[in-house]
């Protein structure tokens, strides 16, 4: 069995995209070590799909293919000044962090804004405040009954001092150059449908993080999508002969990592079964 890895260092969401505070030390790296322990397992680091690296090539070099990629694009903000220096990714802010050694050392914001209503945005805005920011505001362009991060996360962003705002979307970063500034414009939902209010809000932000979706970018061609993830029947095999996918990358399950265990684990299973006979 070969893993090709697209990162330097395997381990995946559990090794980059779990906020600091959230995880124990190593736990992620222990667990590949104790995979490799079991024999036959290869883990090829920098190599992923699109790097010199084909669905086809590899189609020819093994009996079966399973896609485990995630959700390895961001969705970018659509508004004015969204370039500027001091906006970034969420998700690249919780990898840099996650491979840091000294958490201390990490440029952090005196006022920092996460746009976001998930996991991710929470993770964000937490260990911002946990880093030193002086305040953190998490602005969701719904309710808070329509966040995703569910209500316990959401209590314990409050707890740490985070402040959370409803029923805004952003509009504008203000700078010169630099995001000094973010200006937010309120919401109302009627008939499931948001409309803005034309009522805006400005709030201090030298840094932003925006927390507003990922996407699926790199699937090969020619296995079929549908929603943005690839398709896959109940064993995980896509629409390609030979081609089995599964996680946040598959439609089928819930975007978390027990599914994406289980969802492997079952491709595994039908994949023995088909090469054994």
């Amino acid at each position: 069995v070969v893993i090709h890895e697209a990162r330097p260092k395997a381990g995946g969401l559990n090794e980059f995209g779990i906020a600091a505070y959230k995880s124990t030390g190593g736990f992620a790296g222990a667990e590949v070590d104790w995979l490799l322990k079991i024999g036959g397992i290869e883990i090829k680091t920098g190599a992923g799909l699109g790097d010199g690296l084909t669905l086809e090539a590899l189609q020819a070099d093994y009996d079966a293919v399973f896609l485990g990629m995630g959700m390895t694009g961001v969705n970018g903000l659509r508004a004015e000044g969204a370039d500027m220096s001091g906006v970034e990714d969420a998700v690249d802010f919780i990898s840099t962090l996650r491979q840091a050694s000294d958490l201390a050392s990490l440029p952090i914001g005196r006022n920092v804004v996460v746009i976001g209503g998930g996991m991710t945005a929470v993770d964000a805005a937490v260990q911002s405040r946990l880093l030193g920011a002086q305040n953190v505001t998490i602005a969701y362009r719904r309710g808070r009954e329509a966040m995703p991060a569910s209500r316990f996360e959401q209590d314990l962003a409050a707890s740490k001092g985070v402040t959370l705002m409803f029923n805004v979307m952003p509009v504008a970063v203000h700078g010169n150059g630099a995001a000094a500034e973010i200006e937010l414009e309120y919401t109302v939902s009627e008939g499931g449908n948001l409309k803005p209010t034309g009522e805006t809000i400005r709030l201090a932000a030298d840094q932003v993080f925006l927390a507003i979706g990922q996407k699926l970018d790199g699937a090969p061609d020619a296995v079929k999508i549908e929603g943005g993830k690839i398709v896959v029947d109940d064993a995980g095999r896509t629409s390609v002969a030979g081609v089995w996918a599964g996680g946040d990358c598959a439609s089928g399950g819930e975007d978390l990592t027990v599914t994406a265990v289980a969802e492997g684990r079952d491709a595994a299973m039908d994949i023995n079964q088909s090469l054994m006979g």
